[in-house]
């Protein structure tokens, strides 16, 4: 299995994760998660966007509404220019451009043999 694939494959179980999760918590966890495998991939990092605004909707968080609509925006052309903030979780809090650690059991597959 390539890198690529098994991005691929581990982005689909945390985004299955984040829709069985039975807390708010566990469910952001897992698409924090999600997106940092989504990054390099547009449509993947754009539908990961998507999912968390859903998320933020149900919790009328306003803010991270917001924030999600302009991640939506900005995902797709992040991805193609390669120009993101490797390791970032996607929520506002977090920032639009801060790049951060990549949690070890990913940071293989999201860099596999290093950056």
């Amino acid at each position: 299995m390539t890198a690529n694939e098994i991005a691929r494959t581990l982005y689909a179980l945390e985004m299955k994760a984040a829709a069985t999760a039975s807390t708010n918590t566990d469910r952001w966890h897992h698409l924090e998660r999600a997106h940092i495998l989504s990054q390099p991939y547009a449509w993947l990092h754009t539908k990961n966007h998507a999912a968390m605004l859903t998320v933020a909707v149900r919790e009328h968080d306003r803010r991270e509404s917001w924030g999600q609509l302009i991640r939506i925006v900005v995902a797709a052309p992040g991805s193609w220019s390669k120009r993101y903030p490797v390791g970032n979780t996607g929520r506002v809090d977090a920032g639009l451009t801060v790049p951060m650690p990549i949690p070890p059991d990913l940071a293989a597959v999201v860099h596999p043999g290093g950056r």
